[in-house]
């Protein structure tokens, strides 16, 4: 089982240094001032936009707007967050990687909804956005298994100094 945590944590230690890249330096031209942003960038995003066909970057329709603000203000410090955690061995891991992977799963099932409903998506472009569906979930096991993690809790113990000796 150790040998598994550790792969797993290995495939998400990537994914969430991709996110840890690419929501401040890519997925933030969607809603804030592309002023901000240098031609290097803006130039990447508007390619990848091209190449694949990705309307919601192009269009930015109010509810992907929204999804990138989650993803800005609430994914993306979980992201740095986890991490801090995986490197650490943090015992909160868990925690951080269950609320991330749920936040990412529901954002993914809204965006591919809306990608597979309207038609307008190439399987090219569904085949960008099913990873992070795949991480979503991912992320949920993970932090429903135990931590891998040497625990040093005292919950529960009692400190052996000032205990009355029993004669």
């Amino acid at each position: 089982m150790g040998a598994l945590l550790k792969l797993i944590d290995a495939v998400l230690f990537v994914f969430f240094m991709v996110i840890a890249l690419a929501a401040p330096l890519i997925d933030a031209q969607t809603c804030l001032p592309l002023s901000l942003f240098p031609d290097l960038l803006l130039d990447l995003k508007n390619w990848y936009a091209r190449e694949y066909g990705d309307y919601l970057i192009a269009e930015k329709p109010d509810f992907f707007v929204g999804i990138v603000w989650l993803e800005l203000f609430f994914q993306w410090p979980l992201a740095l967050l986890n991490l801090y955690a995986i490197l650490a061995r943090k015992p909160w891991f868990n925690t951080t990687c269950l609320i991330y992977g749920a936040s990412c799963l529901t954002s993914m099932v809204t965006i591919l909804s809306e990608l597979i409903g309207s038609h307008k998506a190439s399987d090219k472009l569904l085949m960008m956005y099913f990873p992070f569906l795949g991480f979503g979930v991912l992320a949920i096991l993970r932090g429903l298994m135990p931590h891998s993690g040497r625990t040093t809790s005292t919950i529960g113990k009692r400190p052996l100094l000032g205990r009355k000796k029993r004669v």
